[in-house]
């Protein structure tokens, strides 16, 4: 396995934000993604505070919004 591969399958996700039209995901290990809201209609139409309405699943391998029936992984966002 490279090291990109190793970094990407034991990313996890720490903490969530949003702009207006990106959501920013930042990993453990420092990294910062910034993510285009077209690509999780959901999210893109998502009220300020049911974005807010989040959780982390999987010790941080994945993000969930239970009132948008939405799921992001770490590993698909790097993918």
């Amino acid at each position: 396995m490279s090291t990109s591969a190793a970094r990407t399958a034991h990313a996890l996700i720490a903490d969530v934000r949003f702009e207006k039209d990106r959501m920013h995901v930042y990993l453990q290990d420092g990294r910062e993604l910034l993510v285009p809201l077209e690509w999780f209609p959901r999210l893109a139409k998502a009220t300020v505070a049911e974005r807010k309405d989040w959780r982390l699943v999987g010790g941080g391998i994945g993000i969930h919004w239970k009132t948008l029936d939405e799921d992001v992984s770490a590993q698909g966002l790097l993918a």
